[in-house]
């Protein structure tokens, strides 16, 4: 059981990306959350006792992969709405792997802005409202609605510093 930190720091470093990607093909928070931690408890069972694999993060992407067409596999018989087509589309792909790295940073980061900042960019640029509706909303002046704007994307930036340029890509537009 040496595993225990080595499993912990892969824990740490992928569970909100694995969130992300489970996401973006389940798009149900609740059951995103429960695939990840199914992915972890299954990932653990299996290498508990022996070494990681050199690709332990493609294990786990794989896993979750395979958990998420699961489930929804079983959701489609309950609901007919839900096609199960477009998820050869989803493969966990590095390009996938890396979208969904990426998105996690950037909502960690927005997460740790400061309450109100945090409020004013969301309902701006994932709600899409107008400063204007923003300010009346909140019952703030609309210079303050662009202040805290101003203020989140210069946060964004510094917290995702290697990533700059596609700090203007927000997975929720």
């Amino acid at each position: 059981m040496n595993n225990g930190k080595e499993f912990e720091l892969y824990f740490k470093r992928y569970y909100t990306s694995l969130g992300m990607y489970v996401m973006r093909i389940c798009r149900d928070t609740n059951e995103a959350e429960d695939i990840v931690q199914e992915t972890y408890s299954i990932a653990w069972e299996k290498f508990a006792d022996s070494k990681l694999p050199e690709h332990f993060r493609s294990y786990l992407y794989r896993v979750a992969h395979n958990l998420t067409i699961d489930r929804l596999r079983s959701n489609s018989l309950e609901n007919p709405d839900i096609t199960i087509d477009n998820i050869k589309d989803l493969e966990p792909t590095e390009e996938a792997i890396d979208t969904s790295e990426r998105d996690a940073k950037l909502w960690i980061a927005i997460s740790k802005l400061p309450q109100r900042c945090r409020e004013v960019f969301l309902l701006s640029k994932r709600d899409g409202l107008s400063n204007a509706e923003i300010a009346k909303e909140l019952g703030i002046s609309i210079k303050t609605v662009e202040n805290q704007i101003t203020k989140a994307f210069k946060s964004l930036r510094h917290a995702l510093e290697p990533a700059k340029s596609k700090i203007f890509f927000l997975p929720f537009l």
